[in-house]
């Protein structure tokens, strides 16, 4: 067995019966360390940083990538995003965060990335910094949007995992996001809950929300993307032929890429 070393994918050289445990296995484990079971966060977070050669230009902005439960911090450069981004000429420093799924687990995530990532940035003098979120990586995007609007100039979700099969179900059979009730008393551990009414109240037409979101229509977890694509213009959504691969998300970021008006504001 084979198992690719990209954020959030499992890719085997065994049966489709493997392929289809691994997802699943990977979804088990988030949603348990989601629970608050896990105790592998490092303080202060491990973080790569690519400096722009342009100095003067990049030190205020930042783009700042979150990996997925299966990847490394590392493929973001080894897999040629960091190089995307300077091939294009955009004024950007770079970080990524070794944000493993221990962080979401002890629930310190946003805590983390604010202590070391996002305030030595903003001491610097960044004043733009976009999150850039790759399957779990893209639910980390947004528990820190939702919990500190006022540090992020605008987030992509590339794939991201924003719940089990069993509660965007519940979404679809209300008949999507905006007919869906979350009900009255939304206990704190429920996290999807809690996520789903933030998205419902603050993301929906509320276009200052800086959200693009980008995914593979052959990904197994497209649900979620699907249905938070209801909530957002159709300009900053991207779904492409695509599974939940290496491929898909770096064709995913060169669309984003293509039109960078939005990143030279």
């Amino acid at each position: 067995m084979a198992i690719a070393r990209w954020p959030g994918q499992f890719i085997t050289q065994d049966t489709n019966g493997m392929r289809q445990m691994m997802r699943y296995l990977a979804i088990i484990m988030l949603v348990v360390f989601l629970s608050g079971c896990a105790t592998f966060d490092k303080i202060p977070m491990d973080v790569l940083t690519y400096e722009n050669p342009d100095r003067e230009a990049a030190r205020l902005r930042l783009i700042v990538f979150l990996r997925g439960i299966g990847g490394s911090h590392h493929s973001f450069e080894e897999e040629g995003l960091v190089a995307d981004v300077w091939a294009r000429g955009l004024p950007f420093d770079m970080a990524a965060p070794n944000a493993h799924f221990g962080y979401y687990g002890d629930r310190n995530l946003v805590t983390r990335l604010k202590e070391d990532v996002i305030d030595p940035a903003r001491a610097r003098g960044c004043k733009n910094i976009w999150l850039v979120g790759v399957s779990m990586g893209g639910l980390g995007a947004l528990l820190y949007l939702m919990e500190r609007p006022e540090d992020i100039a605008g987030v992509y979700l590339i794939s991201p995992f924003l719940g089990t099969q069993s509660f965007l179900g519940e979404i679809e059979a209300a008949g999507g996001v905006r007919q869906w009730a979350p009900g009255r008393n939304i206990a704190e551990k429920d996290w999807q809950r809690l996520l789903w009414h933030w998205m419902k109240t603050a993301i929906a037409d509320h276009p200052d929300k800086i959200v693009y979101l980008g995914y593979g229509t052959d990904d197994p977890y497209k649900s979620g993307p699907q249905l938070l694509a209801t909530l957002l213009p159709p300009d900053r959504v991207y779904a492409i032929d695509g599974g939940h691969d290496y491929q898909t998300f770096k064709a995913l970021w060169k669309i984003f890429l293509e039109n960078d008006a939005k990143l030279r504001n």
